[in-house]
């Protein structure tokens, strides 16, 4: 069984303890929560986006296509859940062990492609959302949702409960925010049923379609719930498998089936407000805002606006879990998640602010629909290979799914596939008699390149048998037997500050010694004179600090210990590094005085430098 930190979201695994003897509703809530976090990505703002311009072009007739989508997200975050429950890995993990590595980082890549683009589509909602609050130009909007990084960074502190909380709340502002306004458009129940007959009226109503089902059944959400349900702490015996997955697909119907009603009710009032009224040519998300107080009142698009931003927010969070997720299981690579938060957001921020500054807000809702579109078109890596997992009997045992759930299964990676394709050639088409002989090969070339991808992820769990496992712990197993070479240090170097500090740092290295060590005390002086001159200054600084160099060195061998001192001049790193290199030390202690921020910068980040200036341990003293 792989240890804590080599699992996914590592410091938050088996935070929730379910195996503690509760009974009734308390029981079962606490399983509920992890398919709240994926249901965020169910109603961000690029399914608005892609509800509005369905609703105001086509009236009620795509509402079949949310039904569709919502049907399709239950069944594959079901099983995604199954996954992560059942052998305690995540789909990034799962394809680790699976498939080669040129292929896995080639899959890599392509989450990566999806997870930026849901970013984008977040990063444009919020700040559509705060311009239409505040006024602020889009550009600015785009700047100040850097910011919530500091808020995933809390919440992320605080535990896993405690962002469950935070996001089902914003989940009740956005659901409260539409259930208002559906009140006050007053749809007409029959209509609205008639759009769940399946129907397309032409190749725009398509492309829309995909991207609802891009904005709904969304690649990252499957590596994310795989990851999400293992936050509990689960009875490992069959029942206790059993019990898991039943309350997971309870947590997902409630969280699913309230995104697939705020998206219908999306979709619902665009029909109501706009297409019944004649207005079919709003295709934007400020557009519908302009237009609702005109029809509904001015506390409409105050509500719309801030369920717009609340949208925005509980996303993000959810789309930089993935991200963490995914660069994980696929790579082995862990890095802090400040880091990992701005790396994705910048990555939406970029070609947000590209797009608003060389072609103008107006081309900013079609931005929206091709993120859509994107996520569309990654989702068959991400469905086929979960499919693939979940039906291994070698791996799920008796927690394989069944013959019936194999075969819808199946048919949605087909549909997804199909419609993907189809739009694939629908879009190359249209671009083919106004593209070069380049542009051409190169759209043929990459048309082939998914093609074959494709192929080969549905294929080769098929054919491919008994292929070495690949690890997916981040850190090595540990050998019991292993016997430990104690190193023994020679020459330990001492840097000295001349202060209160050195007989503590003369203490610590004494402590590092054996009997026949020797010491190698070093003070670098950084009086004026010391940096203009170097070993030729007289100054009275100098004359000093070898005064005491020597008293040093001194009162060491009275005490039968071998030392000797060298004065550095010029910059204090280097001149630490160089002497320590140029007398063959073998380990150096130097002092920490827990400087940061803004003192880092003030009094150089002299621990850090040095360490990556030198090849040998280094021993850090806190002062």
């Amino acid at each position: 069984m792989n240890k804590v930190n080599d699992l996914s979201l590592g410091a938050a695994h088996e935070s929730v303890d379910t195996t503690r003897k509760k009974v009734g509703w308390r029981r079962v809530l606490s399983f509920l929560g992890p398919a709240y976090l994926i249901s965020v990505g169910y109603m961000d703002p690029g399914n608005w986006a892609t509800d509005l311009q369905g609703g105001s072009k086509f009236g009620y007739t795509l509402m079949w296509v949310l039904l569709m989508s919502n049907l399709m997200a239950l069944l594959l975050q079901g099983l995604s859940a199954r996954l992560g429950i059942v052998r305690g890995i995540d789909l990034a993990q799962a394809n680790r062990k699976e498939y080669s590595g040129p292929i896995n980082f080639v899959l890599y890549i392509l989450a990566e492609i999806a997870i930026a683009a849901c970013d984008l589509a977040e990063v444009l909602g919020m700040a559509i959302g705060i311009q239409l609050l505040t006024g602020l130009p889009l550009a600015w909007g785009v700047a100040i949702t850097i910011f919530d990084t500091f808020i995933l960074l809390y919440l992320q502190k605080k535990g896993i409960r405690k962002m469950e909380a935070f996001i089902i709340g914003l989940i009740a502002i956005v659901a409260l925010s539409f259930l208002i306004e559906i009140l006050f458009a007053q749809p007409h129940l029959g209509e609205v049923v008639k759009g769940l007959i399946p129907s397309l009226p032409n190749n725009d109503a398509l492309y829309i379609a995909i991207g609802i089902i891009g904005a709904t059944v969304m690649p990252h959400n499957l590596y994310l719930h795989s990851a999400l349900v293992q936050t509990r702490k689960i009875d490992r015996t069959e029942n206790g498998i059993k019990e898991a997955i039943k309350y997971s697909r309870m947590d997902s119907g409630i969280a699913l089936n309230l995104a697939f009603l705020v998206n219908a009710a999306i979709l619902i009032l665009a029909a109501t407000v706009f297409f019944k009224t004649g207005h079919s040519d709003v295709a934007s998300i400020k557009g519908a805002y302009v237009l609702l107080p005109g029809f509904l009142g001015n506390l409409a698009p105050k509500l719309f606006a801030i369920a717009l931003i609340a949208a925005g927010q509980s996303s993000t969070i959810t789309g930089t879990l993935a991200g963490q997720i995914v660069m994980e299981g696929y790579l082995q690579l862990r890095i802090n998640p400040w880091v990992r938060r701005l790396i994705t957001r910048l990555l939406a921020i970029i070609p947000a602010l590209l797009v608003i500054l060389i072609y103008g807000e107006k081309d900013v809702d079609a931005l929206l629909i091709f993120s859509q579109v994107i996520l569309s078109l990654q989702l068959g890596f991400a469905v086929i290979p979960l499919i693939h997992f979940v039906s291994d009997r070698k791996t799920m045992g008796i927690h394989t799914i069944n013959i019936p759930t194999k075969i819808a299964a199946w048919l949605i990676a087909a549909v997804l596939v199909f419609l993907n394709l189809q739009l694939l050639f629908s879009q190359a088409n249209g671009m083919w008699a106004t593209t070069g002989s380049l542009s051409k090969f190169l759209l043929v070339l990459s048309g082939i390149l998914f093609i074959a991808l494709l192929l080969y992820v549905t294929i080769q769990p098929w054919f491919i048998q008994n292929r070495k496992p690949v690890s997916i712990q981040i850190h090595p197993e540990i050998d019991p037997e292993k016997v430990f070479t104690i190193p023994k240090f020679n020459c330990i170097a001492v840097a000295l500050d001349f202060s209160e500090n050195d007989e503590k740092l003369l203490a610590f290295a004494i402590g590092q010694g054996k009997e026949n060590s020797r010491y190698l005390l070093i003070h670098i002086v950084e009086s004026a004179s010391a940096r203009m001159f170097g070993p030729q200054s007289d100054d009275y600084e100098t004359r000093n600090d070898k005064q005491r160099m020597d008293l040093y060195v001194d009162q060491l061998k009275l005490k039968g210990i071998v030392a000797e001192g060298h004065l550095g001049f010029g910059k204090r790193t280097k001149e630490i590094a160089a002497i320590a290199k140029n007398n063959n030390a073998d380990m150096l202690v130097v002092g920490a005085h827990g400087h940061t921020g803004l003192k880092d910068f003030i009094y150089g980040e002299t621990v850090n430098s040095v360490r990556h200036e030198l090849k040998i341990p280094v021993l850090i003293v806190n002062l």
